[in-house]
Order: structure tokens, then sequence, then C-alpha cells
């Protein structure tokens, strides 16, 4: 019986994420823990044909961490259909959390041939390149605020957009204290992070990613993206306009939200 209704739920997300619908909150049962969760997350991802660009981490804030009383980030797959370019524009609802300010990295398809873990001293070969980017989070549901990580993994990892800024090729710079900020100069909204608030930092956040699609064996036969967690925490968007993104020595990035 729970399965017939776990199969029945993940086709109402499926359907709400493809025609950019909102549905009634799916039962806690299904999103309380994270296990729970991912397992729900990678059903509804089973039943979407469309291609997979990359894939984001979630819940990467280490306040945020200790206070749900998580070990470890969460990751999902990210679709071509929510990539957008630096400047292009989004239109919220009411179930949208916020704005964030991210690092993502653009990995060589050579990595799921690697057969050994990934670890800091061997990441560095399957990057080519890194930028700034602006993820839109949200639900495809009924409900606001964060009670625990699962109900973000198991809404498609709360991601509604990402916005990538201009690339740049990979070379090593102190990746864990770069300074960021994310502004909206029409309401006067201005806030500032630091990439080391990620999971100690951006590309330990990727490793991290990394090692969950390895164990996963998933295989994209393709270069991805990879995005790192919010250098800002999750910003709530107190109006619409142009958000605009910098993080140091990186660049910046752009998003309209309508």
């Amino acid at each position: 019986m729970k399965k017939i209704l776990k199969d029945k739920l993940s086709d109402k997300l499926v359907n709400a994420f493809l025609k950019n619908k909102i549905i009634s909150a799916i039962p806690k049962r299904f999103t309380k823990k994270l296990t729970n969760a991912d397992k729900f997350r990678k059903l509804c991802e089973s039943k979407i044909t469309e291609p997979v660009i990359g894939y984001k981490a979630g819940g990467t804030g280490i306040p945020l961490l200790k206070k749900l009383k998580e070990k470890e980030p969460f990751y999902a797959s990210v679709y071509k259909r929510n990539l957008l370019k630096s400047g292009k524009r989004v239109k919220i609802n009411k179930s949208t959390l916020g704005i964030e300010l991210e690092v993502c990295y653009l990995i060589k398809k050579s990595f799921f041939s690697f057969k050994g873990l990934i670890t800091s001293k061997n990441i560095t070969k399957f990057i080519t390149h890194m930028a700034p980017c602006i993820e839109v989070v949200g639900y495809r549901q009924k409900k606001r605020g964060i009670t625990s990580f699962g109900d973000l993994s198991s809404d498609f990892g709360g991601n509604v957009k990402f916005f990538i800024g201009r690339k740049k090729k990979y070379k090593k710079i102190n990746i864990g204290n770069l300074l960021s900020n994310i502004s909206n100069k029409k309401v006067k909204q201005n806030v500032f992070g630091n990439t080391n608030t990620v999971y100690i930092n951006p590309l330990n956040s990727l490793r991290f990613v990394l090692n969950k699609v390895k164990k996963d064996k998933v295989n994209l036969g393709k270069n991805f993206y990879v995005f790192t967690g919010s250098t800002v925490g999750v910003v709530p968007i107190l109006g619409k306009g142009l958000y605009t993104g910098k993080i140091d020595k990186l660049g910046s990035v752009k998003a309209i939200i309508s």
C-alpha cells in the first residue's frame, strides 16, 4: 500500500516539476528523514527523461547542519531546463524560499571512468572551469520554510533555477576565503558572505558530491556542472528586480526576479 502511495506522490511531484505547478505537501513520513527523502528524490528523478547537466550540493552551511542535527549535506540532479545564463528572468511564487550565491565547477567526463575515491589531492585534475552562480531555491509544494534536509532533498533538491556567470579556466586560489555579496539596489537589499561557510570550502563540497555520484554509479558520459552551496545562506527575496551576485576573484552573476 505504501509503495502504491509513494508512486502516486512521485508522479504528482514529477508532473509539478515538468509543468511548473504547485501541489499539496508530500506527507512527512516520506520527507522528514534524509535517507527516505533521498530515496523519494531518486524515484522522482528516475521518471524524468530530460537531460541532466550536473548536480547540486544542498545543506552545506555548517550552522544549518548543526541546527538540523545532520552529519553531512545532500545532493540532487540539476536538469538542463533549470539552467539559465546570467541576466535571464525567473518568476517566483509563494513556495520560493530565497536566493543563493554559489561557486560552481565544470567537471571532465573522465571523472566517470576514474575508479578510486575523490580526495583533496586528486580532485583538481577533473576540474576544467569555475564560475559564480545564483540559485533560486523553492518547493513545488505548498509549504514554506526548512524543517529538515529531507524537505529540500525530496523536492528535487529545492532547485528552481540556476544562473551561471562567466566561466574561468580553473586555477588554484584560496577558495576557502573569498568574500561574496548579493544585492538588489531597487529594494536596498545587500547581503555579504564568504566561501568559508560552504561545508568548510567549495572544493570540499565538490568532493562530497563527486563521491556521492560515484557511489550511486551514475554516468552522464559528458562534462557536467557541480553547484557547491551558498556562500551567503538562503537570502529572502524582499522584492522583484535585478539581483547581482559577486564572488571575489571569480566575478559576477545576475538574475532578474519577477
